[in-house]
């Protein structure tokens, strides 16, 4: 067994009806922010001691988090408001709000031009809503709402090639987005599975994963666009996390309620762990080696290590 069950954390009830979306780890000062849109917060986990500590409160819809430990920063896309919010872990109550795109909910954040991109899923009723928002940090503001060709699922920034990618549920596609000409789609890379959703990168092969609707792993090498594998999955996929020391992958399916733990260096899936229906989101603690599962159902997070 790869993942072993250590516990669980109580989180709060749910207000109304809804669970938790996207999660981020603050290594350096031990937290782990989860939205919990159910209560339009962001709840506080001490990963050292595995205890919830509070929730910072009205964040509607909160539906993204992430984490710039180079800016000391803490980023959130509040899809009830159409806006990001971000705030220093030193200054919960003093966050900064900038109105984007409509539905905000994946982000990605280049930290060398303190610059904010939110992957908007948008209103297929509205024309011209499949958008992602370019914010400047910095200034406070929005600098461009920049047209996709469809509904957007999560975000992510390569460093070391200097590009946001942004996955397109359909058609299904991952748009390139020069962070230096942030302002129109640099290129496209077409994904043979319906539905691209969750994605991560490892940094030291360029393999780019992402995880489809339609039960597949596709992965990338992105310095060529070329896709070099295909793997199936045990559910549909929503939030994936790569872990660059172990060189595994986990890719969390809230139906049927599972993790699907993949080997990257031979592309092989080591396991799969079966966790609670619902359960479609995850965070990573790269420094521990933990995998934190975010239940819907009994409003708690269960904590794993990888034990390998």
């Amino acid at each position: 067994m790869t993942l072993k069950l250590s516990g669980y954390i109580d989180l709060p009830e749910h207000v109304k009806p809804g669970g938790f979306d996207h999660a981020a780890v603050y290594r350096s000062r031990g937290r782990l922010y989860v939205a919990h849109t159910a209560n339009d917060a962001l709840d506080v986990i001490d990963v050292m001691s595995d205890q919830y500590l509070h929730s910072i409160p009205n964040l509607t819809g909160v539906a993204g988090a992430l984490v710039s430990e180079d800016r000391d920063l803490v980023f959130t896309s509040n899809r009830g408001e159409n806006s990001v919010s971000f705030f220093s872990p030193d200054e919960e109550t003093k966050s900064s709000k900038v109105t984007v795109g409509i539905r905000p909910n994946g982000l990605s954040y280049d930290p060398a031009r303190n610059l904010l991109l939110a992957a908007n899923v948008g209103d297929p009723n509205q024309p011209g809503s499949f958008t992602v928002s370019i914010v400047d940090v910095d200034k406070q503001s929005l600098v461009a709402n920049v047209p996709v060709p469809g509904r957007t699922r999560w975000t992510i920034f390569d460093a070391e090639r200097d590009v946001f990618y942004v996955n397109i549920a359909d058609p299904a596609q991952i748009v390139v987005i020069d962070a230096e000409h942030p302002l129109k789609i640099a290129r496209s890379i077409e994904i043979p599975a319906a539905g691209p959703h969750g994605l991560d990168l490892d940094q030291d092969t360029g393999h780019l994963f992402c995880a489809c609707d339609s039960k597949k792993l596709i992965t990338i090498d992105v310095d060529s666009y070329q896709v070099i594998d295909q793997s199936d999955l045990s559910g549909p996929p929503d939030v994936i996390f790569f872990n660059p020391t172990l060189k595994h992958l986990y890719v969390a399916s809230g139906d049927p309620g599972t993790i699907d733990v993949f080997d990257t260096s031979s592309l092989k899936i080591i396991e799969t762990v079966a966790t609670e229906s619902g359960a479609h989101t995850i965070a990573l603690d790269t420094d521990q080696n933990k995998v934190y599962v975010f239940l819907p159902e009994t409003h708690r997070a269960a904590v794993y290590i990888d034990q390998s």
